[in-house]
């Protein structure tokens, strides 16, 4: 089966610095795929540049068989994305986004109303669904950024630390939902700083450092691999994470001096 996702030999760079390096990886159908790394390793970036956000210059990215940057359009039509931060239209009402998100995807007005009823009960919003977003709290504007990256049934989604914000509830059904849309044959990349959620949830852990990928397993292949019992360990093996024993001593010592 071909990738759904294929990245291959990609550089990127911001004001004459290089952050992606050869960067080479692909995401398969019918799995959810971790995306683990530092701050600074480039896995916002490169979760901006496969949804055909930012465009590069050197390699090639391909995302259902559509390369990028130059089908940018259509690889929107088939991804679905949350991304780590978001700004929403404050003035219009949940159910006034989400329909405007379901006619951009020229969604059949029926199904459009079926689909847009069915998320907004699931997340507990119907009652809310015509306030406006500008009142909603940060774990119901969530919510809303969710049910908009699935309300087209999208073959591919991608996912920046969708859990932000979220009850433990509605955290539980997006877990849930994702492990769903893989079951269907969906590829899902899924982006987070939670180590125990994604060895917890994950069929494969991509982990990136400095611009490229140093581990590509599924968790408890990786565990063995590395001599480590978490991944957590297994990721501060990798990236060579320093101890944060010395910087809580002193963080406690500071704290005790008066």
């Amino acid at each position: 089966m071909a990738p759904a996702v294929r990245v291959t030999d990609l550089r990127f760079g911001y004001d004459g610095r290089e952050v992606l390096h050869g960067l080479s990886f692909a995401v398969q159908p019918g799995e959810v795929t971790g995306l683990l790394g530092p701050n600074g390793a480039g896995k916002s970036t490169t979760l901006k540049i496969i949804t055909g956000i930012l465009k590069f210059a050197e390699g090639n990215v391909e995302v259902e068989r559509c390369k990028l940057p130059g089908e940018a359009f259509e690889v929107k039509k088939r991804i679905g994305y949350v991304p780590e931060s978001a700004e929403l239209y404050e003035s219009i009402s949940a159910l006034e986004f989400l329909e405007l998100c379901g006619r951009l995807h020229e969604l059949e007005e029926g199904i459009l109303r079926l689909r847009i009823d069915a998320l907004l009960e699931g997340f507990g919003l119907s009652a809310q669904r015509r306030q406006r977003l500008g009142s909603y709290s940060k774990g119901m504007r969530q919510k809303i950024l969710i049910s908009s990256a699935l309300l087209h049934d999208p073959s591919v989604i991608v996912m920046d630390e969708p859990l932000a914000g979220l009850d433990v509830e509605s955290a539980i059904m997006t877990k849930d939902l994702l492990t769903s849309f893989a079951s269907a044959g969906k590829a899902v990349l899924y982006s987070s700083h939670v180590l125990d959620v994604v060895e917890r949830f994950c069929d494969r852990v991509l982990i990136m450092d400095h611009g490229n990928v140093v581990a590509d397993d599924s968790p408890e292949e990786l565990k063995p691999k590395r001599h480590e019992s978490s991944l957590e360990a297994v990721f501060r093996n990798i990236t060579h994470a320093e101890s944060d024993a010395p910087h809580i001593a002193k963080i406690m010592s500071a704290l005790r001096t008066s």
